[in-house]
């Protein structure tokens, strides 16, 4: 049975969503602002926290920051009653994994927590990818680079290693969706060239200056070599 954290201000929207995950096989806690929360994750570890942008004592996206920094791989689906583009991309950029406008429906809730959980699964064998001066551990999910260690969300390490299977060849951006995000994309989502110039950020460029991660107009991103 998996974990969730469940962090958001509205009660009664809480005690909807606990119910009905409940029922479909999620173990479920719920906090109502950030200083619970920030307690609640200092005595477990859940497999996933569904967060929403605003909170009583402060932003979610605050809350987000400090998750990522303490639990890098811990899968984080944002909510938000807004629903504006820049709390988006905010959230994105800071590291959340997927990202749903309130009032959403459990069901793609649901849909979008066993996404990103099945993703998180371990590997069923223990592989290291290697190119140049980047070495990738698919086992922990952390690249380095030289001697320095590169900490990647869930999506950022999927993303990566999908493209250094594959260095120089575009990999198909609906490809790399489904694998980040276990979804295709829709008109207008940004969601995986946000994780994709977050990982472009955290990698730099090859030593000779040039961009690790490049775009191919209508055919995708490749890693270069």
């Amino acid at each position: 049975m998996s974990t969730l954290l469940l962090i958001d201000d509205d009660i009664e929207l809480c005690e909807l969503l606990a119910s009905w995950l409940t029922q479909e096989g999620f173990q479920v806690s719920a906090c109502h602002d950030g200083g619970s929360a920030r307690r609640a994750l200092a005595s477990m570890t859940p497999d996933a926290v569904v967060l929403d942008v605003m909170l009583p004592d402060g932003s979610g996206l605050e809350l987000l920051k400090q998750l990522r920094h303490d639990h890098p791989e811990l899968p984080v689906l944002m909510l938000s009653a807004r629903g504006e583009p820049l709390d988006r991309i905010l959230g994105l950029e800071l590291g959340a994994d997927d990202y749903l406008a309130k009032p959403c429906d459990p069901r793609e809730l649901t849909a979008r927590l066993r996404a990103v959980l099945r993703r998180s699964l371990p590997p069923a064998a223990s592989s290291q990818l290697e190119l140049g001066d980047l070495h990738y551990s698919q086992a922990r999910g952390i690249a380095i680079l030289g001697e320095q260690e590169v900490l990647l969300t869930l999506s950022e390490s999927r993303i990566l290693e999908a493209l250094l299977r594959h260095p120089g060849e575009p990999v198909d951006k609906q490809e790399l969706a489904q694998l980040a995000l276990g979804r295709k994309l829709t008109l207008y989502d940004r969601s995986l060239d946000m994780h994709v110039s977050n990982l472009r950020k955290k990698l730099g460029p090859h030593a000779d200056g040039r961009p690790r991660i490049l775009a191919l107009r209508g055919r995708g991103y490749y890693y270069s070599i």
